[in-house]
Formats: C-alpha cells, sequence, structure tokens
C-alpha cells in the first residue's frame, strides 16, 4: 500500500532529524579542530561560529610545524612548545602499516577458511561456526595480561625489536578480525551456488582452479566489504596497542598522549581524530551497498 504525502514528509523529516543526531558530534568534533585557542578555551560562552577559522592544529599534527606558529598567530604563549609529542606522522605511518597488513593477512585466511566451511562437510562444522563466533565474543582485557608476557618472552615487543613489534601487532589484529572476517566471507560464499563448483570440476576443473578462476571472482564485492571492515577495526583498536607496544604508537593510542598534565589539548586531539576518520568513512561510502549484502546475506540459509 502506497504511503500518503503526509507519511513520507514525516519519515524523511524523521530520518534527517536522527542522521543529524548521529552526525552532530562529528561535525562538531571537525569544527573543532579548526577553531583557534581562544575559540575552544573561552570560558564566557560556547564559540561556535564566531571565530576565524584555522589549520594550525592540522599542520602541527600533519606536518610537524612548531606549536610556536601559535603564539605567532594568536599572540599568546598559551600552550607553546616543541613539536616531538604532538607531530604524528610517524604515527599515522604505523597505523597504515599495521591496519594493511593485519587486512592483507586476515582477508587471505578468512577467503581460504570460508570457502572450504561453506563448500565442505565435516564432522563438528556447526560447532566450530560457533567456536569462531565465540571468539569475536571474548573482550581483549581479558587475555592482555597473558599476551604482554607471552610477547615479552617472544622477543615481539617493540622495545626489544621494532620489526617484531610490527609484525607482533599485525598478528594479533588479524586474530582479533579473523572471526567476523570469515563469518562475513561465508555468507558471500553461501550465496554463490554450489553448482557452479560442480559445473566447472565436471568440465575438468580442479578444486582450486573452480576457486581462484570462477568463485572467487563473483565474491569481489564480498571482500571489498570484509577487507574495510577489518581495516577499519584495525585503525580504531586501542587497548591491544597501548599495552603490546611502547615505541609503535597507532593514532588512537597517540590521541591519548595529547592529555597533559596542564589541560587537554583539544585543538590536536580533533585535527588528528578528525583525518583518522576521513579515511574510513571514504572506503564506507564506496562499498556500503556490498556491506550491507554482505551483513544479509545467508541469514535465511542453513
Amino acid at each position: 500500500m502506497e504511503q500518503t504525502l503526509g507519511r513520507r514528509i514525516l519519515r524523511d523529516v524523521a530520518s534527517v532529524v536522527v542522521v543529524g543526531l548521529f552526525l552532530f558530534p562529528l561535525l562538531w568534533w571537525a569544527l573543532t579542530s579548526i577553531k583557534p585557542m581562544y575559540a575552544i578555551f573561552n570560558k564566557d560562552h560556547v564559540v561556535v561560529f564566531d571565530f576565524v577559522p584555522t589549520l594550525i592544529n592540522y599542520a602541527v599534527v600533519l606536518l610537524g610545524w612548531s606549536r610556536a606558529e601559535i603564539a605567532i598567530e594568536s599572540g599568546s604563549t598559551f600552550g607553546v612548545g616543541g613539536t616531538s609529542s604532538y607531530d604524528s606522522r610517524q604515527t599515522i605511518f604505523d597505523s597504515v602499516v599495521i591496519a594493511m597488513g593485519s587486512t592483507a593477512l586476515t582477508m587471505f585466511i578468512s577467503v581460504l577458511a570460508a570457502y572450504a566451511l561453506s563448500r565442505m562437510t565435516f564432522r563438528g562444522r556447526g560447532g566450530f561456526l560457533n567456536w569462531v563466533l565465540g571468539q569475536r565474543f571474548m573482550p581483549p582485557i581479558a587475555i592482555i595480561v597473558p599476551l604482554v608476557l607471552m610477547y615479552k618472552v617472544a622477543g615481539m615487543r617493540d622495545t626489544d625489536s621494532l620489526f617484531l613489534g610490527y609484525v607482533g601487532l599485525i598478528l594479533i589484529h588479524a586474530l582479533m578480525n579473523l572471526p567476523i572476517a570469515v563469518l562475513l566471507m561465508k555468507s558471500f560464499f553461501d550465496d554463490v551456488p554450489k553448482d557452479v563448483d560442480e559445473a566447472a570440476m565436471i568440465d575438468g576443473a580442479t578444486r582450486w582452479q573452480t576457486f581462484r578462476r570462477i568463485v572467487l571472482p563473483m565474491v569481489r564485492g564480498g571482500i571489498a566489504a570484509a577487507a574495510v571492515l577489518c581495516f577499519i577495526f584495525s585503525w580504531t583498536e586501542f587497548l591491544l596497542s597501548l599495552f603490546l607496544t611502547t615505541i609503535i604508537r597507532t593514532v588512537p593510542v597517540k590521541i591519548t598522549t595529547f592529555v597533559t598534565s596542564t589541560g587537554s589539548e583539544w585543538g590536536f586531539i580533533s585535527a588528528l581524530g578528525t583525518a583518522a576518520i576521513l579515511p574510513g568513512f571514504i572506503f564506507i561510502l564506496l562499498v556500503q551497498r556490498h556491506l550491507v549484502r554482505g551483513l544479509t546475506l545467508g541469514s535465511l540459509k542453513e
């Protein structure tokens, strides 16, 4: 039954209000990132739009500019200091390496595992799927103490070896993302009829050739969606990165260092936070159709 004009308008207005409520914190965060210090720390009233925009916060955290530039612009010595603790270029590099490395490792393992779970029948298959799903429910804080001890004994802390520090964080992020990646990819493989595999193998293709040349290209959208999810989960992970590394600092951990004994550097925090949000937000927009499809596929199948 077609909705009336008034009902459609009410639905659209309600949708805009709900979206606005969710987007308001992000918009305020982005607005704070271009505010000068006097506008951020104004105690008399909340400064919304009555300020002169500045990119000094981005210049400090993304380009390594000296914080003395703030004094030159504002005529104040408030917060003037060095650049070493606020320059986040190395942090962004660390986060990109770890997020991309863990995403590649996760997708390599999860695609193979998901295809096997989708196409092959073996004893304990249902229990194994429940076990995989259960790993996602386990909070990282429950295993953080033994993990730190294991990494220290194995020499995989970045204080022992910087290279092994990267490897260790990539491995634990991949392990964290594997359950959701396997289940998500399985739903995509389930959507491809098994008749496709059987027809290919009747024509002489091996199981590996069928997987690589026929089935895999049909789920490229699912691979992209799962990869974006894994990248975002790794990019925003905080607890494991905080406890397992000392020299390597990912973006969420770096942001916490902007809270100093003299106060919180909200300008720098919002600038780095806004810059960190944009890549994931763009990726989600590009693959949102595949992402929604991947999350709903297989919901009605055995």
